[in-house]
């Protein structure tokens, strides 16, 4: 069904790129919510992407292949017959998004809802006799290395040795157990059993497959497979997942205060977060399971079998709304507790610092994500933290100060623009281009530099996006060392969220959500893109993932370089490599690297694996081998020296008398005590330290040499 346009021509301006839309609805011809969705969608990516792909039969050929391999990624659901019969259909996709009939989504989603449901009932069949394990078969786990089921018999057969693999898996791990506390149950007895919770385990599967995955859900996932084509970061977002990114940014959302798990198909309250609506109303506790969920005087929803994040959905709303929750208590008793939503901050998404003490004094600053709440100017803005935690930890007069950026997937770029200032005096942060081809170099205008003492930052693969942004201005002014794998993810993109309601005039039967569009690229202040690439740590450390990054997908945008900006080194550049060789040979001789150097070996030949067997004798021997291999990460910790790493008195005030955030703490503290990375990282500043303050290196001779 096309789209008629009514109005005039629409302009939305974001950052340096103007993009033109027909505002739609009407009475006219009015599209569906779907059809309205994907050709905003079209025009968006057409009109605004930093760097759109023809949308044509070739970009529609890419998708169709993405969309199966969501909708079906191990190929048990579709029979080789299903997509021959939609294969007429591959070439549609940018017909569809110019207006033409959603046919491919259409007659997929009739063939999968139909293959879903002949699924649910192959798989207890199968579950209701036992497995031979004594039979020596193979499992093929590859689905690139397999075709589609050529027919029904073939779908069952990959069911089976599917559902065998798993039920292999479960009835190994009950002999060993047996085998340990003696129990004397019969092989007869643990296969069965190891069946009934391979049973429970497709049960809840299926029952959201057919229950709760509603045609909206597929028809996301048939949208981001165009959008995801055109680039990795350009994604469509349902309004609940909107939400989400929206909290996740901010650091906040607004909900009951409930901290949940899910154990054995029910949801259970795992904490309650201090000062929350759940803590001030005082019925909820922890391990209390809830059954039931209503939206106030609402019809109330059964939860059992939802996932956490399923039932979190229902639990989140809208501050100063009710939500009445069926609760299970400990002592047994049922009740229906009632509790106004209102707004619950993530502490553990904040900055936060400590003190490792030892050779030097050593300031350390553990920030997650560079947050920031754009809705609220009183809330939490991820600069503003880290500047407080400078004052602190400058105010317990440390030698140096470690930035740990590790896992740390962006977030906020006038945030990391502001803090990199923080560093270094005014001058060019990163370079933004736009589709167009204009360079907007993003500078930090405050002549102040809050910290110019010795400087870390610590990075891995999974740090992106803003987090390479930091890590390369600080490399580029030759302010800090970086400290960390080989290169960073390689995300330098920008990406800007637009509302597809603000498109449309009339009410298109429910909320339109909202494209994740990539609009810019990152450069920078030197002239490279941080994309694909990444940012290359200057001390490099052994990693233990592999094969991860921008790299890894075929859609991502290349990397490229553009004129170097006008930018001043630091005054002090650090030396890095002096630093780089001393801690090489500390490394070599690192007994905890050398085992993390080992089993990453291990892991790519796991890897690497693409048959497993089905027999048990097979099976315990590939296992025993196996374990036997990664047995010796489990001894990575005894080979790291503790660090004495402490909260900040001022800190610890704040929570004391918290138990529940004493306890976190303290745990937050115990996994940098035995961290291998950050235990370099702490040498590599001392080594730093020393190399920036010639006096204390006098007095660390003489000290030495008064001690021989």
């Amino acid at each position: 069904m096309k789209l008629k346009v009514i109005v005039p021509i629409m302009l939305i301006s974001i950052s340096a790129g103007i993009f033109a839309f027909a505002k739609i609805g009407g009475t006219d011809d009015p599209p569906g919510r779907y059809e309205a969705i994907m050709t905003l969608v079209g025009q968006i990516l057409k009109e605004g992407h930093y760097q759109p792909k023809p949308i044509d039969d070739a970009f529609s050929k890419q998708v169709f292949k993405k969309y199966m391999k969501s909708l079906d990624s191990e190929k048990k659901f579709f029979m080789k017959s299903d997509i021959d019969a939609l294969k007429p259909l591959e070439t549609h996709v940018d017909d569809e998004l110019n207006g033409a009939p959603l046919d491919l989504f259409k007659k997929t989603n009739d063939i999968i809802r139909q293959r879903v449901t002949e699924a649910a009932a192959i798989y207890p069949v199968i579950l209701d006799k036992p497995f031979d394990f004594s039979k020596q078969e193979n499992i093929v786990i590859d689905p690139d290395a397999m075709d589609w089921p050529a027919d029904a018999a073939a779908r069952t057969e990959a069911w089976r040795k599917s559902l065998k693999l798993r039920t292999l898996e479960k009835y190994a791990d009950l002999i060993e157990l047996r085998d340990k506390e003696k129990t004397g149950k019969t092989d007869a007895a643990l296969e069965a059993e190891a069946r009934a919770k391979v049973k429970k385990v497709y049960d809840r599967y299926f029952d959201r497959m057919k229950n709760r995955m509603k045609e909206d859900d597929r028809f996301s996932m048939y949208v981001n497979a165009i959008t995801t084509t055109m680039d990795p970061h350009t994604d469509y977002m349902p309004p609940v997942e909107k939400r989400a990114f929206q909290e996740q940014m901010a650091g906040k959302f607004f909900g009951i205060g409930a901290q949940l798990r899910e154990d054995e198909g029910r949801i259970k309250i795992v904490s309650i977060v201090t000062g929350s609506p759940s803590w001030k109303q005082g019925q909820l506790k922890a391990d209390d399971v809830i059954l039931k969920v209503a939206q106030g005087s609402q019809e109330p929803v059964d939860i059992g079998g939802f996932a956490v994040d399923e039932a979190v959905t229902l639990i989140r709303g809208n501050k100063g709304t009710e939500v009445r929750l069926t609760v299970k208590s400990v002592d047994g008793t049922t009740k229906v507790v009632s509790l106004i939503r209102d707004e619950i901050k993530l502490d553990d998404t904040f900055a936060k610092s400590a003190v490792i003490s030892g050779q030097h004094k050593i300031g350390y600053i553990y920030l997650p994500e560079f947050y920031a709440d754009f809705n609220d100017r009183q809330g939490s803005f991820s600069y503003d933290d880290v500047a407080e935690e400078i004052k602190k930890l400058k105010a317990e007069k440390v030698d140096g100060i470690i930035l740990d950026l590790r896992f740390n997937g962006g977030g906020s770029l006038p945030d990391v623009i502001k803090m990199a200032g923080l560093f270094v005096p005014e001058g060019t942060m990163v370079q933004v281009r736009s589709r167009g081809g204009e360079t907007q170099q993003q500078k930090d205008r405050d002549k102040s530099v809050q910290y110019d003492g010795p400087l870390a930052i610590m990075v891995n693969e999974f740090s992106a996006s803003a987090s390479e942004i930091m890590a390369a201005a600080m490399q580029d002014y030759k302010r800090a060392v970086v400290i960390g794998s080989p290169s960073t993810f390689g995300k330098g993109t920008v990406q800007r969220l637009l509302e597809l309601d603000n498109f449309v005039r009339t009410d298109m039967g429910g909320s339109l959500g909202a494209i994740k569009l990539t609009v810019q690229k990152f450069y920078r202040a030197d002239g490279g893109s941080t994309q694909l690439k990444g940012v290359e740590s200057d001390v490099v450390l052994p990693s233990p993932y592999y094969e991860v990054g921008e790299r890894k997908d075929e859609d991502a945008l290349k990397w490229d370089v553009i004129p170097k900006a006008d930018y001043t080194v630091w005054q002090d550049p650090v030396d890095v490599k002096t630093l780089k060789a001393n801690s090489a040979k500390r490394v070599a001789n690192n007994e905890a690297f050398k085992i993390i150097n080992d089993n990453i070996a291990t892991l790519k030949k796991l890897e690497e694996q693409k048959t497993y067997p089905l027999d048990l004798a097979s099976y315990k021997a590939d296992q025993k081998k196996n374990a036997a291999a990664l047995k010796r990460y489990d001894a990575v910790n005894d080979k790291v020296k503790d660090l004495n790493i402490n909260s900040l008195k001022v800190d610890l005030s704040k929570i004391a008398g918290d138990t529940v955030k004493l306890a976190r703490n303290k745990d937050w503290l115990k996994a940098r005590t035995k961290d291998a990375y950050l235990s370099e990282a702490v040498n590599v500043m001392n080594d730093l330290i020393l190399q920036s303050y010639p006096k204390l290196k006098n007095n660390y001779t003489d000290a030495k040499n008064k001690e021989n």
